[in-house]
Order: structure tokens, then sequence, then C-alpha cells
């Protein structure tokens, strides 16, 4: 993963994290069905779907003349290599940190 920006940027706002995690939790769903399930409006869902799209953490899936969004799974494992990568460099930091007072 080159930049995570974008992702975090998406995840960032608490409207698209809970669109998120219900098509994370209960799979694939229309800007409608979303729209019924969550206090938002269709528009605003719409919205909130085109920017996650963008990020690369959910995909548009075309069932006749309804569009489906379903998240990409392999979007957060690009997040989660990133953030373990930098965990990693504090974990080294901080033995050396320790090391140093021993």
């Amino acid at each position: 993963m080159s930049d995570p920006q974008p992702l975090f940027a998406a995840l960032a706002d608490p409207t698209r994290r809970r669109v998120f995690e219900r098509l994370s939790e209960r799979g694939p769903a229309s800007a409608s069905k979303l729209a019924a399930e969550l206090p938002i409006t269709r528009q605003a869902i719409a919205k909130h779907l085109a920017l996650l799209d963008e990020a690369g953490l959910v995909e548009r899936v075309r069932h006749g003349r309804e569009v489906q969004y379903r998240v990409r799974p392999e979007a957060l494992e690009d997040v989660t290599s990133w953030v373990a990568r930098v965990g990693a460099r504090w974990e080294e930091r901080l033995e050396k940190l320790k090391r140093s007072f021993e």
C-alpha cells in the first residue's frame, strides 16, 4: 500500500464508518436499502458510498437495474499491514530506549 491517507480519510467520518460497518456486517446493499435502515437520506448515503468507493473500501455491483455496494476486504488488509509496519517501527524504538536505560 503506497498511501493509506485516502482510506483513513474515508473512515474518519462517523457516518461513513456506520455505512461501512453495516455493509461489513450484513453484506451488500443498495443506497436505498441503506437509507431505509439508517437515519440518513438516500442522497447523503449515495455521497458517502461514492467516497468509500473512491477510497477503494467498497465496490459497486450491478444487479439488473439495481446497484449494490459491497465491502472490499483486501482494502482493510492493506491498512492492517500498514498499521503493523508502523507499530513494528515503534516497538523497535521503544526496545532501543529500554535497553539504553538498562
